[in-house]
Order: structure tokens, then sequence, then C-alpha cells
């Protein structure tokens, strides 16, 4: 004897359906070898924009920043708005200064507009930013940063990340 309600009954069938659904799709095929299109079979995922600025290379190694550019972003605004420390390094102004694109008008494309570095990173991702709710999206004022060579064997901020990754690591442990 059973302990399912209808309810339950009536979602495992429902459940059921939709998992045939793809199997009666592909059964009805009008000529030899040639099927109709599964349910969301069109679908497509975007790939990440890739743009960096020209005149500077990133204040970390690029694996470094897709891994942890979100750590150094809290860190930074952390440092800013409850410390009063104000340094550009790990801002989300350099950010967008580096990774906005012009249009064919030569004006800047916001950074969080579809097709654009943030956004197709996130959507790629799956994740939602909310950083542009306040921030501006395209550069307002040059970058601060010095230029870098792109022939740069050692990145000049390595010392300068190990202690950030220092610092990050402590507070981790710390909560």
């Amino acid at each position: 004897m059973s302990h399912c309600s209808p309810a339950s009954r009536l979602f495992a069938l429902l459940l059921s359906l939709l998992l045939l659904l793809p199997l009666a799709a592909t059964a009805d095929s009008d000529e030899e070898g040639e099927t109709e299109a599964l349910p969301f079979s069109e679908l497509s995922f975007p790939e990440p924009a890739r743009h960096f600025s020209a005149e500077q290379k990133c204040v970390a190694p690029v694996e470094e920043m897709r891994r942890n550019h979100m750590k150094y972003i809290l860190h930074q605004r952390d440092e800013t708005v409850h410390e009063g420390i104000r340094t550009r390094q790990y801002s989300l102004e350099e950010c967008v200064n580096c990774h906005a694109v012009k249009n064919d008008e030569g004006e800047y494309t916001p950074v969080n507009a579809p097709g654009q570095f943030c956004y197709s990173c996130h959507s790629y991702a799956a994740v939602h930013i909310d950083c542009f709710q306040c921030h501006a999206t395209r550069p307002e004022r040059a970058s601060k940063l010095p230029a870098l060579s792109s022939v740069d064997e050692n990145h000049p901020n390595d010392g300068l990340r190990s202690d950030i990754n220092a610092l990050l690591a402590s507070e981790g442990s710390a909560q």
C-alpha cells in the first residue's frame, strides 16, 4: 500500500512525461534519417568577450583575476568604505577603464551591456552582479595606473598580490 498523496503522484506523472518528450520528438520523422530538432537544441551559450587595454596589463595575471577578482574588489571596497584607504589598483573604476571598448561612433559601451566584457563573462558563469547599480559602467577619467610593457616576465604586483592573498587567507580563517 502506497503512502503517496495524489499531488505527488500527479507530479511524478508530469515529470515522467516531460522526460519522455525528447523521445517523442525523435520518433516523428518524415524521411529516412531526418528527425525534428529536439526541444532546446537551438540554445547557444555565449563565450565571454575578451578585451584588455592596449596601454596596460591587468593588475594581476589573467588566471589569478579569473579566480579572485571578486575577492580583490570586495577587499578594496572594505578598505575604502570602512577604513578610508583609497587606492586605485583593485578599484572597480580601473577595471572599467581597462575593459571598456568603444563603439563605431567612438563612444564607450557600458561594460555590463550585452556582449561586453563584464556582462559576457558573468552570463557565461551564470553570476548576477549588482556593482553597476551604483558604479559607472564607462570610463570617467583616464587610468592612473602605470603603463606596463607586455614583455614583462614578472608581474610588477607579484609581491603585493602575495601580501593580499595572505591577508585574504587570514580573514577567511578568522571567520
